[in-house]
């Protein structure tokens, strides 16, 4: 129904960063994300990051601005939400997990 976008507030890389997410589909937030320029490498497992300079862009592109608790509850309503657990296997370094040492 709806891309959501929270306001930027995690730093990294010398700017603040916030997420840009569907409550319908990937497809649709892919869709989004296309329009409105995103590079694919923003994309993280169930949502994108975005810059604070694209906040506003994002917005009257027609994402819906709301807060990041609100994402989140939306989010996992969604089903789209990628397990913590998930998420931390997708981020290790290769050869990171407890099983890949026991094999080499």
């Amino acid at each position: 129904m709806a891309v959501l976008v929270d306001p930027p507030m995690w730093p990294r890389h010398g700017t603040a960063w916030g997420h840009l997410v569907s409550d319908t589909s990937l497809t649709e937030l892919h869709e989004f994300a296309e329009r409105a320029g995103l590079p694919p490498r923003s994309f993280d497992l169930d949502h994108y990051d975005v810059p604070i300079g694209r906040y506003d862009d994002l917005v009257s592109l027609g994402a819906q601005a709301v807060d990041a608790h609100e994402l989140v509850r939306r989010l996992r309503a969604s089903g789209l939400r990628v397990p913590a657990h998930a998420r931390r296997r997708h981020h290790e370094p290769a050869g990171s997990r407890e099983d890949d040492v026991r094999r080499g």
